[in-house]
């Protein structure tokens, strides 16, 4: 078992209250971690150690800040062992998930240190005679990042990296589900030498989110507010933050399409539905949630995606035999689903393989003949369970995919990549692609979603935007005329 504590001014100390909480193992029910549950006193704690830390870690030069965050990326890769077992341990997700998270994660801290470089601006022209005119980007102060349980440690870094390469402090908010982890992350970054204060981490057990969330999102030194999850949740941050004035970075949820048109490969698109759609049991924001496909090409898809679906090995992640499909994260999830398959076999559609669960092992399943109808045409089911849409035509297509209230990742197969692509620009998401998986994540890339699935970008560039502060900024170079 595994204990965390709460991570404070560089010092590693329980609740203030004493609490903990229990994380249970998904599949055999056995506590896997103890953690502190932090209070909101220790929360603003946390705040104020990374506001006390910040005017020394922004003067920083790029090379320092660099280096620590190659190091860091070095020393979390090297715990790629110790990640599959806690992620195995806490979300009941396949080694391959685990280790796929800690390489890329290793990725994003790399990235950001070479981001330290890229933080620039521009000379811009002036009408004043002798006037130097700038727009320089410049740490922003306190960055509190919240990161979920389904890809932890890919979006725990996600939530500090930046940030940190551009010279802000940061709070990691873990997730209940997976605080170990979270925790390894950390660790990462303090065993890379990081001053003492530039990095926090907390915990808190489910009941007190609210409030351990609100009493950080008022501190006045928070300046930047990041969080990946739910919708649902994410309204809710967005109104906090809202109330407060904070700026804020929103990945929330989705119900990528894959559009299969009628020229497709489909063998190529065969293999990019089954990644997209069961990778980590279909437990990611980017899981192929609906596969829309043209109707003349329709039955030899579908023949195909079966054959392939049917083979995927499920099991227990833990044990010692290689599977794609572990244990989903909890039994709600087994619920939502199972909920889902009644709805749409009641209102017509068509077991192809896989079906209901009894336990967090849940089989890959594919529902053909989905309608707008079923509460599975345009409800996340964010599991193992995959509705097949047949249309005529790409004009169908594209409005089949863009019913929905979500819009983040999305997909379009055909051998004409002049039209797919224009079908592409087409889908309402922030991001498409052509002739590849929904299921596509690169550190340097501006990600995120529009309408329901959220505001704003990580990501590269577009993420050092999100986390600095553009100034106007002038030099007075010959002396100045004045009307009076």
């Amino acid at each position: 078992m595994f204990d965390v504590q709460l991570l404070i001014a560089g010092q590693s100390r329980p609740a203030s209250s004493g609490a903990t909480f229990e994380r249970r193992n998904p599949l055999s029910e056995a506590v896997v971690t103890r953690a502190a549950a932090a209070t909101p006193e220790d929360a603003v704690a946390a705040i104020e150690a990374a506001a006390a830390a910040f005017p020394e870690w922004s003067r920083q030069g790029p090379g320092a800040r660099r280096s620590l965050l190659l190091k860091a990326a070095a020393i979390l890769q090297a715990k790629t062992p110790q990640f599959i077992e806690a992620v195995a341990a806490e979300t009941g997700a396949s080694a391959m998930w685990g280790g796929f998270n800690a390489h890329l994660a290793a990725g994003m801290l790399q990235e950001a240190a070479a981001l330290t470089t890229q933080i620039s601006g521009e000379v811009i022209p002036s009408d004043v005679p002798g006037n130097l005119a700038m727009a320089v980007r410049q740490p922003v102060g306190v960055v509190l990042g919240m990161a979920p349980w389904n890809a932890p440690v890919i979006l725990g870094v996600r939530a500090i990296a930046t940030p940190l390469a551009c010279g802000n402090t940061v709070v990691l908010k873990g997730s209940e589900l997976c605080p170990r982890t979270h925790q390894l992350i950390v660790e990462s970054l303090q065993e890379a030498g990081m001053p003492a204060g530039v990095v926090n981490f907390l915990t808190n057990a489910p009941a007190d989110a609210g409030a351990v969330v609100e009493a950080m999102i008022a501190h006045p030194a928070v300046r930047r507010v990041n969080f990946t999850g739910s919708t649902r949740v994410g309204r809710i941050i967005a109104q906090a933050c809202a109330r407060h004035l904070k700026p804020v970075v929103l990945e929330l949820g989705g119900k990528a399409p894959l559009l299969v048109l009628d020229d497709a490969d489909l063998d190529a698109a065969v293999d990019a539905a089954a990644f997209g759609a069961f990778m980590n049991s279909g437990q990611i924001c980017m899981s192929t949630e609906r596969i829309v496909v043209d109707a003349k090409v329709a039955d030899d898809f579908v023949d195909k995606l079966v054959a392939k679906v049917k083979a995927l090995p499920l099991g227990d992640p833990r044990g010692p035999a290689p599977v794609v499909l572990g244990s989903v994260v909890d039994m709600a999830t087994v619920a939502r689903c199972n909920a889902l398959i009644d709805d749409a076999l009641a209102k017509g559609a068509r077991l192809l393989c896989g079906g209901k669960a009894q336990d967090t092992l849940f089989p890959a399943t594919l529902l053909d003949g989905v309608t707008p109808a079923m509460k599975i045409y345009d409800e996340e089911s964010f599991g193992p369970v995959k509705g097949i849409v047949r249309v005529e035509g790409a004009e169908a297509a594209i409005a089949c995919a863009n019913d929905n209230e979500y819009g983040l990742s999305a997909a379009v197969f055909g051998r004409d990549v002049a039209r797919a692509l224009e079908v592409a620009r087409r889908v309402e998401s922030g991001i498409c692609h052509v002739n590849g998986p929904t299921v596509h994540d690169e550190a340097q890339m501006p990600f995120g979603g529009v309408k329901a699935s959220g505001i704003g970008r990580f990501g590269g560039r577009a993420g050092v935007h999100e986390f600095t502060e553009l100034r106007w900024l002038t030099v007075q170079t010959t002396p100045r005329h004045y009307p009076f």
